[in-house]
């Protein structure tokens, strides 16, 4: 009797699981067959059985019946990103780093309201950043460097008032870096190094309480460096040089307890933090990323 009980048992919370499984919305499953299909997913290294559950997917979290993240960084993916992305409306995770990604970054990811996390590094992504982040008041982290993005950095990136990390670095990005980025002041690592940016940085860091990483480095900004980055105490990595910056009077007082690179092209000032804060040159030298092994 115990027996079949606990058989009876089983079957009953295996027929749920399935029923669960199978309530995962069409759209949702649509958009991760479209995402299969445009990167090229027979080749994927690791590959979606898409004849099994979709909770048995590689790389794939659901939650109460959505698609809530997506992992398949490193995985060759060849291709493009589909517009259908925007159908995984509960989409928290978007980590396609380190692939071979190409075609234009689909606007539609903006519309993705409860993203916190988006890393596309290193792949070969053109286009444009979208103008409008309303819709990404959760958004804490936007990686993209090494990719092929061009254009403005848009003044509503600053409505993703969450982000923590926002990495633009080694793109074509071109134009004045908006005043609007103040508002971030929720920033730690804020890189825009290795792009075609310009002009004068109107705006001070002071706000950014909490930055530990600010790369500007190897643009074609100009005037006085920026004001406020001299008071910032959690600082560790500053690279400025490389850039047409006339005065760096501003940084002649760091108020940072560890620094740990510090770059500018006032070679008397780097020698200066060098000493103070005993920094290893090499290490200075070197491009900060946040890369995976």
């Amino acid at each position: 009797m115990k027996k079949k009980l606990l058989y009876a048992s089983f079957l009953f919370i295996l027929l749920f699981q399935t029923a669960v499984v199978a309530q995962l919305p069409e759209n949702e499953k649509s958009a991760l067959i479209d995402l299969y299909n445009a990167t090229n997913g027979d080749s994927w290294t690791t590959q979606w059985n898409l004849k099994s559950p979709a909770d048995q997917w590689y790389g794939v979290d659901i939650i109460n019946n959505h698609v809530v993240g997506l992992n398949l960084y490193k995985n060759n993916l060849v291709g493009t990103i589909p517009a259908s992305i925007k159908n995984l409306k509960n989409l928290e995770v978007l980590d396609l780093a380190f692939n071979s990604l190409e075609g234009d970054l689909p606007a539609e990811i903006a519309d993705l309201s409860q993203l916190k996390v988006v890393k596309l590094e290193m792949n070969g992504l053109k286009g444009k950043l979208p103008a409008n982040f309303t819709a990404m008041e959760d958004l804490e982290e936007l990686i993209l460097f090494d990719n092929k993005l061009e254009g403005n950095i848009p003044a509503g990136i600053a409505e993703a008032k969450s982000l923590k990390i926002l990495d633009l670095s080694n793109n074509y990005f071109n134009g004045n870096l908006p005043a609007t980025v103040a508002e971030l002041t929720n920033l730690t690592n804020f890189s825009v190094a290795g792009n075609k940016l310009e002009g004068e940085i109107n705006f001070s860091f002071d706000r950014m309480k909490d930055l530990s990483e600010l790369m500007l480095s190897f643009n074609n900004f100009r005037g006085k460096a920026p004001q406020g980055i001299q008071k910032l105490k959690d600082l560790q990595f500053v690279q400025l040089q490389g850039n047409g910056f006339s005065s760096f009077d501003s940084l002649q007082d760091m108020q940072s307890i560890d620094l740990v690179a510090f770059d500018t092209d006032d070679l008397h000032l780097n020698l200066k933090y060098k000493e103070l804060h005993e920094i290893d040159t090499r290490m200075a030298n070197n491009k900060f990323e946040d890369v995976e092994e």
